[in-house]
């Protein structure tokens, strides 16, 4: 006897299996215990469709220059106060709990070899559903991205005493201690280690630190790396946190690096490009960030964000000023202005 196929059947075969699809889901038949694991073709299945997306999706969606090893200590930093409790770190286990999770987080001193860089910024931007792993929680940060992609790609041949350095030692108790885990990145003295993407905190103002912490925590200012290590401090912490480092060794001077043109714009400004004078507001008495002394390779950075570039930090919402300050600025004098300021008097003893 043969069946003849019809549009109404077919319609009917749909209908059928959905409603079994459904009994089965609302009868609790379906095994969702982490601690069931999944078949294997089902592991295999999930992890192919996952390659799969992130080689073909990366492709056009990566940036050309995927990674930067110029600030593996931020990027150790953060890994190891958000990463490492899931995949482990040179030296350092990952959480047993975490590790009874469906899927575990995978060792990254051999996963990592698996990938090309483009794919491991794809994974750490976007994140894999049904995996645990995160989107980067911090929008327009391609900078920590690519730092971040320098450091997974260093993990499988890092030793747990590089590791440690990276981390200034606080690696094993990040969290525990509020201030040595900030100084794992900004140092004891609060110089930043001389890292090129971690400001000097040293001789800051203490209103403008705090107002930075509390910017960082309610996401006014984007960073995952700030976001997170301020995330669980109380304005009581913040406040501490800001009275020390300002009170440290590090910004302020009055001497100058020799470059008329440059002072010119913080002395005056440009009024041909209604560019006003730098002095104008980061000044003694003002509320704004001091400058002098502060690193040439970060202040550079964070003009050219504010002037559109897509590799440098995001500073919208809290600054909006500074974006059209700093797109007035000529392209050829954001280096010498980031060096004038840089070389003010040598930091205070």
């Amino acid at each position: 006897m043969t069946i003849r196929i019809t549009w109404a059947r077919m319609l009917a075969v749909i209908a059928a299996a959905t409603l079994l699809a459904l009994a089965i889901g609302w009868s609790g038949a379906v095994n969702v215990a982490a601690s069931s694991g999944h078949w294997k073709v089902t592991d295999w299945f999930l992890h192919w469709v996952m390659r799969n997306s992130v080689k073909t999706r990366s492709y056009w969606q990566a940036p050309e220059q995927p990674s930067d090893a110029s600030g593996l200590v931020s990027a150790a930093g953060h890994f190891a106060a958000s990463c490492a409790v899931c995949h482990g770190a040179p030296g350092l286990r990952p959480s047993p709990v975490l590790r009874a999770a469906t899927p575990p987080a995978p060792d990254l001193s051999v996963n990592a070899r698996q990938w090309q860089d483009r794919h491991l910024y794809w994974i750490l931007e976007h994140g894999v559903k049904f995996s645990g792993m995160p989107a980067w929680p911090a929008e327009g940060r391609e900078d920590e991205i690519r730092r971040m992609v320098a450091l997974v790609r260093r993990l499988p041949g890092m030793s747990p005493a590089e590791f440690r350095r990276l981390t200034g030692g606080v690696a094993e108790i990040a969290g525990s201690n509020r201030f040595e885990t900030c100084a794992g990145c900004h140092g004891l003295d609060g110089r930043g280690r001389d890292q090129r993407d971690i400001p000097v905190l040293g001789g800051q103002k203490p209103v403008y630190l705090l107002a930075s912490l509390k910017a960082y925590q309610s996401g006014a200012r984007q960073s995952a790396v700030m976001r997170n290590a301020v995330a669980r401090l109380g304005d009581a912490d913040m406040r501490l946190l800001a009275t020390r480092f300002s009170a440290m060794p590090g910004l302020g001077g009055a001497s100058r690096a020799a470059d008329a043109a440059a002072e010119r714009i913080v002395r005056q400004g440009l009024p041909s490009r209604d560019l006003p004078a730098c002095a104008s507001c980061h000044a003694p008495g003002k509320p704004y960030p001091v400058l002098d002394g502060q690193k040439a390779a970060y202040v550079a950075a964070r003009l050219r964000q504010w002037r559109g570039d897509p590799h440098e930090v995001d500073a919208r919402k809290s600054h909006a000023t500074m974006p059209v300050i700093a797109r007035r600025i000529p392209e050829e004098m954001i280096d010498r202005l980031a060096t004038y300021y840089a070389k003010a008097a040598s930091p205070r003893k």
